[in-house]
């Protein structure tokens, strides 16, 4: 039985159940963050004490990509505007859409993982994923609640996690080291083929791990068995002792596994490319690969 949260430790990212989040709820110093791409899913009922927060307000069309993160003076602004403080817990969670037409890119389970990457990118030390999401709370006939609380600001002060991403020089300059191996967690026929970039494929080299089969079928907002994960990381050949690069096509995919490899398995050494696919795509020299094989 795990003991939550997991894993133990003072990592800045980790998971708990609903039964932990049912007995911590009314926690004063707990934030509860609803963070569905829909907000009229909030609205037809969240978890009692969750605030709504949209996944998407924390990127931005930079100087060069649609897809950046902001800049540390906006998101200090937003983060303080929902009264966080770093060191006090935050459990982000989201469900499957009942109002929302679209579940290809929207509703589709990341927006826990980009969420929780993000508050810790900037600094945020006590990030709790809940793991299955609303579903598994609804799944327990827990309450749910159509009160929207208030929240009173905070001093947040950012510090951006730099060790957490590689940019394009650096990432040219990584992958295709023998001690590297990159990831792309996009659905296999996107990796094979052609998804909505300029060019088809993947990044040569990158190897086709889509994230969710990380996560249970019916609900991909939660993980699989430990004995299932280590079956899929023995195919890959997955070792600690690698350097793991997490890629994609935007950077919002490869969240879910960065934060799976660096903090639930703990290994020591997991980069985010966060430019990804898109990043990759813009230059017109840069070679893609087409199929089921990296290279």
């Amino acid at each position: 039985m795990k003991k939550f949260p997991y894993p133990e430790g003072d990592a800045p990212i980790r998971w708990v159940d609903t039964a932990w989040l049912a007995a911590h709820i009314n926690d004063p110093d707990l934030t509860i963050l609803d963070v569905h791409s829909n907000i009229h899913e909030y609205i037809k009922g969240h978890i009692p004490g969750a605030v709504y927060l949209n996944e998407g307000i924390f990127r931005f069309h930079g100087q060069k990509l649609p897809t950046e993160w902001l800049p540390p003076e906006a998101t200090q602004m937003i983060f303080r505007l929902y009264g966080l403080s770093p060191d006090k817990p935050v459990v982000v969670y989201t469900g499957s859409p009942i109002l929302t037409g679209c579940t290809t890119f929207i509703g589709d389970g990341l927006e826990q993982p980009f969420a929780a990457y993000t508050l810790a990118r900037f600094g945020h030390n006590k990030v709790h994923i809940l793991d299955g999401g609303i579903d598994a709370w609804r799944a327990e006939n827990r309450p749910l609640s159509q009160i929207f609380p208030s929240r009173k600001p905070s001093d947040f002060t950012v510090k951006i996690r730099s060790e957490f991403f590689v940019g394009y020089d650096e990432f040219r300059a990584l992958k295709d080291r023998a001690d590297v191996m990159v990831f792309d967690a996009r659905p296999p026929q996107v990796y094979e083929g052609q998804g909505p970039w300029i060019k088809p494929g993947h990044i040569p080299g990158a190897i086709s791990l889509p994230w969710k089969s990380l996560m249970t079928p019916e609900n991909p907002r939660k993980l699989k068995n430990d004995e299932e994960i280590a079956a899929i990381l023995k195919e890959k050949g997955v070792t600690p002792e690698k350097t793991i690069i997490c890629s994609c096509g935007t950077g919002r995919e490869a969240t879910n596994e960065f934060v799976f490899f660096k903090y639930y398995l703990k290994y020591p050494k997991v980069r985010l490319y966060e430019g990804s696919f898109t990043e990759w795509t813009m230059y017109p020299e840069n070679p893609v690969v087409t199929g089921k094989n990296p290279r």
